[in-house]
C-alpha cells in the first residue's frame, strides 16, 4: 500500500514543483556529509572484524534480507563464522541486544527475527549500528565477519565490502532523490560498490561489470500454526483465498503467487505494518496466505487458516566470488 508521497516517486506530477527543490537540499546535505567522512572530519569507526553491508540506494522492498540469509549461508560454505547486525527498523529497542527467533518483533524489528529464525547465527540490533557491531563480536568472539541488514549510508561505520541490491521491477522509480523520488543516493553511488545485485532481473540481459543476478524462488507453503503442514499451491484451488503482504513492495509477493498458478485477493498494508488481529478476518475466507516476514508478527493470533509462502534468494555465481575476492583481498584468507 504506497503512501501519496510513494506515489509521486514513480511518476511525475504538478507537485514536483515542490518537491524537487527539497531533492536539491537532500542532495547537498547527504553530499556533504559524505564528503565529511571521507576527508575524516567525521569520525568513522573500524569493528575489529571485517564488515559487510548489504543496503540499497532506493526506499523500500528490494529484496534484501533473503540475499543476507543468502550470503550468510555462502560465507559459511567457505568457513567464515558470520553474524549479524540491524538496526531494527520499527522495533523499540534503543540500545544493543540479541535477538532471538521467538523474540518480540515489536521490540526488535520484524526482519531481525526473520533472520535469527532463518540464518542460524548470531543477530545483534541497535539503532547505533557501530555499538550493535561491538556487542555482538564482545558477546561472539567466534563471529570473524559481521554483515550489515542495511546500513549503506551510515558510513560512521567502516565496511570492507559494499553489496548494493536492486529491484527489477521499480529500479529508480523517477530516478530523483528524496523527497521527489525514491532514492537516497544518486544511481552514480553504483559505481563505487564491490558487488551490484539485480533482484529479478532477466537471464541473459545485459549486466555491467561488478552486476549480477538474483532471483527469489519458493513454491511450497507452511502452516503458520503447525509449520509442520506443508502444501502445494494447487491444493488451494477452488478456495477463497486472500493474500496478505506488508512489505515494501508487496506486489512482488502478489506476482510470485501468480506464478504459481494462485487465484486470491491482494491486500496490501504498509511496509512493516505491525499486524493485529482485526487485520486478518477476512470474511467467507478458506485461506489467508502471506509472507515469512509478516508471519512473524501474527505468529500469536494467527487461525488455522493462516499459510505462509517462504522464498529464498537463487545467486548468480558471480555475487558469492566477488565478495569472498573482496574480503580475501583486504583481509587475507
Amino acid at each position: 500500500m504506497m503512501t501519496w508521497l510513494e506515489r509521486q516517486w514513480y511518476r511525475w506530477t504538478p507537485w514536483h514543483a515542490i518537491l524537487l527543490p527539497l531533492s536539491l537540499l537532500f542532495w547537498a546535505a547527504s553530499t556533504l556529509r559524505r564528503a565529511l567522512y571521507r576527508l575524516g572530519w567525521l569520525a568513522s569507526v573500524k569493528l575489529p572484524a571485517p564488515v559487510i553491508v548489504v543496503g540499497n540506494i532506493a526506499v523500500g522492498g528490494t529484496g534484501k534480507t533473503p540475499l543476507v540469509i543468502a550470503l550468510i549461508a555462502l560465507l559459511k560454505e567457505q568457513g567464515y563464522r558470520p553474524g549479524i547486525i540491524s538496526r531494527g527498523y520499527r522495533g523499540k529497542s534503543t540500545l544493543p541486544r540479541p535477538v532471538r527467533s521467538d523474540s518480540d518483533p515489536a521490540e526488535v524489528g520484524d526482519e531481525p527475527v526473520l533472520l535469527a529464525m532463518k540464518a542460524s547465527c548470531p543477530v545483534w540490533v541497535g539503532q547505533n549500528r557501530v555499538e550493535a557491531g561491538m556487542a555482538l563480536l564482545g558477546s561472539h568472539p567466534e563471529v570473524n565477519v559481521v554483515v550489515s541488514d542495511d546500513g549503506l549510508q551510515h558510513y560512521r561505520m567502516q565496511r570492507d565490502v559494499e553489496v548494493v541490491v536492486i529491484d527489477a521491477d521499480r529500479w529508480f522509480g523517477n530516478g530523483q532523490l528524496l523527497p521527489a523520488g525514491p532514492l537516497r543516493e544518486p544511481p552514480l553511488r553504483l559505481k563505487q560498490a564491490d558487488v551490484v545485485v539485480i533482484n529479478g532481473w532477466l537471464p541473459g540481459a545485459p549486466l555491467q561489470r561488478r552486476e549480477f543476478t538474483m532471483q527469489l524462488t519458493g513454491d511450497l507453503l507452511y502452516n503458520l500454526r503447525n509449520p509442520t503442514l506443508r502444501a502445494r499451491p494447487e491444493i488451494f484451488a477452488g478456495q477463497t483465498v486472500h493474500a496478505v503482504a506488508g512489505i515494501g513492495h508487496p506486489e512482488r509477493f502478489f506476482k510470485h503467487l501468480k506464478k504459481l498458478g494462485m487465484r486470491f485477493s491482494e491486500h496490501p498494508f504498509p511496509d512493516h505494518h505491525a499486524f493485529t488481529p482485526s487485520d486478518l478476518p477476512f470474511h467467507e475466507s478458506d485461506v489467508i496466505l502471506m509472507t515469512e516476514k509478516d508471519a512473524v508478527k501474527c505468529v500469536d493470533f494467527a487461525g488455522d487458516n493462516v499459510w505462509v509462502l517462504p522464498v529464498e534468494a537463487t545467486l548468480d555465481p558471480g555475487v558469492g566470488l566477488a565478495v569472498m575476492e573482496k574480503l580475501r583481498s583486504s583481509h587475507g584468507s
